[in-house]
């Protein structure tokens, strides 16, 4: 086989290879849950939307302070965080006292809010520990 040929095959196998290592190569990991798609944090407004995996708001930006909800989100009855690196910060109302307090929901974790305590708040942070 003269020299030219021999590149050429070689040349041919080696695409062949790199091909099949791309197409076998494991796609990135990523956690989705109760219907909530990576990187997102998550609201569903009543236990019905939970139950069917529906959620109603979704926010995914890291911010240095808190946005506000949305009609949404207001109040809802569950947030799930499905980033696998970050926390989030909510910010809820106890409806009896009007005080506000926050909590800390670490990556790929849920938050029940019952009944008196309004969600109003959330801050995606860097960190993953809370």
């Amino acid at each position: 086989m003269n020299m030219t040929k021999r590149l050429a095959v070689i040349g041919t196998t080696a695409a062949a290879v790199a091909a099949t290592t791309l197409a076998m190569a494991p796609t990135a990991s990523a956690d989705s849950y109760n219907g909530c798609g990576y990187p997102r944090v998550c609201f569903y407004l009543t236990v019905s939307n939970w139950n069917n995996a529906s959620y109603t708001a979704a926010y995914q930006d890291v911010t240095t302070s808190y946005q506000n909800l949305g009609a949404n989100s207001r109040g809802a009855d569950k947030v799930h965080n499905t980033r696998n690196d970050d926390r989030a910060y909510l910010r809820y109302v106890v409806d009896s006292t009007g005080a506000t307090q926050y909590l800390c929901l670490p990556p790929n974790h849920t938050a029940t809010f019952p009944a008196g305590n309004t969600v109003t708040g959330i801050r995606i942070d860097t960190a993953s520990s809370c």
